[in-house]
């Protein structure tokens, strides 16, 4: 049986904190389920990447990948893009940030393939110097709402694909996609030599991706492991959708090559 593609998953962090109940005053590293199974159903074989406070882990955890995935979760810390926190409650988790940076410049360095959800385009964006928007409703006058804390993951709203992009095609050639949204921050400045290739009907920009023939990076706003999950559960047998979905299933297939 050919092996499976390895499939590196950056991990939320939780922070050590004393007054939790469970693990109290430990760290705590993790992938939510769904993006594991997201991945191995597409076919790859997802691995867990520890910051294990070594700058050699990285160079040993990621030189035997073929594809790097950046995961949803805590904010980006507006620092690791040159800016102050606006609010307290904004400032975000520099030191994931820097965990996640040099997992993506170890892939830059030997060309593995790199796919970004939600956190995952943001922290693409601060790696290869780009800005984001602390607060879209603070700093974007007549925005939509993309997050709520009550509708969670069932918020949503449509987003233009860009006709021949990466998403465009793997989603059968469309040119407008219904998605989730769970998200406070978004891209204010793309990186140079990134193309934004979805945006929502406010104007915030919701995916991109590296115009380099030689390289792959791509980061989507959404969480497509929750829209694939839910997918799945209703209709098993759907096409493109079953075996993990069309994001993760053309990512790991480009893994591959």
């Amino acid at each position: 049986m050919k092996p499976r593609p390895r499939i590196g998953v950056s991990c939320n962090f939780m922070h050590a904190d004393p007054d939790r109940a469970l693990f109290r005053g430990k760290a705590l590293q993790y992938v939510e389920a769904r993006m594991a199974k997201a991945v191995w159903r597409a076919g790859g074989h997802p691995i867990i990447l520890v910051e294990l406070d070594d700058p050699a882990a990285i160079e040993a955890q990621a030189s035997d990948l073929d594809g790097l995935l950046l995961t949803g979760g805590a904010d980006v810390s507006p620092t690791s893009y040159g800016e102050t926190p606006m609010q307290p409650e904004w400032s975000g988790d520099a030191i994931r940030d820097a965990y996640e940076i040099d997992l993506i410049r170890r892939a830059e360095a030997i060309g593995t393939p790199v796919l970004g959800i939600c956190r995952g385009i943001q922290v693409i964006t601060a790696a290869f110097e780009g800005t984001l928007w602390q607060d879209i409703n603070t700093q974007i006058e007549g925005t939509l709402v993309h997050r709520d804390w009550h509708r969670y993951d069932q918020l949503g709203h449509d987003v233009a694909v860009t006709e021949g992009s990466w998403v465009s095609t793997v989603y059968g050639g469309v040119t407008t996609l219904g998605v989730n949204s769970i998200h406070h921050q978004s891209i204010k400045e793309p990186p140079k030599g990134f193309k934004v290739t979805a945006v929502a009907p406010d104007g915030v920009l919701e995916a991109v991706e590296l115009i380099d023939d030689n390289r792959f990076v791509v980061g989507v706003q959404w969480h497509p492991e929750w829209l694939e999950a839910d997918r799945v559960a209703t209709d098993p047998d759907a096409q493109g959708w079953a075996d993990g979905g069309p994001i993760f299933s053309a990512f790991v297939e480009h893994c591959v090559r």
